[in-house]
């Protein structure tokens, strides 16, 4: 029996490459439950590109990647029921208003959709909830890309500098997000470019250099609670 099956994230020596270059030359990790985990590095390090092999929208060229026991490749539709990501484009349709965009991702996913009003509301967007994407400024999409995240509640977070055209209040909003999942026993991954916005909730770092661990993980002493302020009910 596989006493690592449940781990919300198992990648063992996974290597991608686009032609000739390897961008990930063998990482392994391993996140688990309830956890919160900075993924580090420079620009072109291979720190998105592991985030989308472990969201199945790239294939591994070698080495293994599982999600809560699903393997990437071979059990992606389980592996896409458990995971949510956040990507650098909020992947919104700009002539659909924000409820209809969550309306729609509602649907999609068989979820209820009574309940569109109050979530908008979780992320300040009650007053435009009828307006189209189109003309929302950049972290007004983010906002509403957050809201698809809640929508889904999914046990495991995979974010790609979520904190991108976030204002202060848009900071607290997605970190509540972050410690609810874990405190609900789920994990997030989090690509970030700068450290300071996930300072209080990360339990540990990890830091690809040319596509390779570079440093042993370790524990963040830094965590804090996240204000009640803002905390996500």
């Amino acid at each position: 029996m596989d006493l690592q099956s449940d781990l919300p994230i198992d990648a063992i020596r996974v290597a991608r490459r686009f032609g000739s270059k390897w961008v990930l030359r063998g990482v392994s990790l391993r996140v688990h439950s309830g956890e919160v985990v900075g993924l580090l590095g420079a620009n072109g390090s291979g720190k998105s590109t592991m985030l989308r092999i472990l969201a199945t929208l790239l294939r591994p060229n070698a080495g293994t990647a599982s999600i809560y026991g699903h393997d990437v490749v071979s059990a992606a539709d389980e592996v896409r029921r458990t995971v949510g990501i956040l990507a650098h484009a909020p992947g919104l349709y700009d002539d659909l208003t924000a409820r209809e965009n969550l309306r729609f991702a509602a649907e999609m996913s068989g979820l209820p959709t009574t309940d569109l009003g109050s979530l908008l509301g979780e992320v300040g967007l009650s007053e435009v909830a009828d307006e189209r994407v189109r003309g929302f400024s950049s972290g007004m999409q983010r906002r509403l890309a957050v809201a698809r995240l809640m929508l889904r509640r999914p046990q495991l977070l995979l974010l790609d500098e979520p904190y991108s055209n976030l204002d202060s209040d848009g900071i607290v909003l997605m970190n509540s997000l972050i410690s609810r999942t874990a405190r609900g026993g789920g994990a997030s991954l989090i690509v970030l470019h700068e450290l300071a916005p996930a300072s209080g909730i990360l339990d540990r770092t990890v830091t690809i250099v040319d596509g390779r661990i570079a440093k042993p993980e370790k524990p963040a002493s830094y965590r804090v609670p996240v204000s009640a302020a803002g905390a996500i009910s």
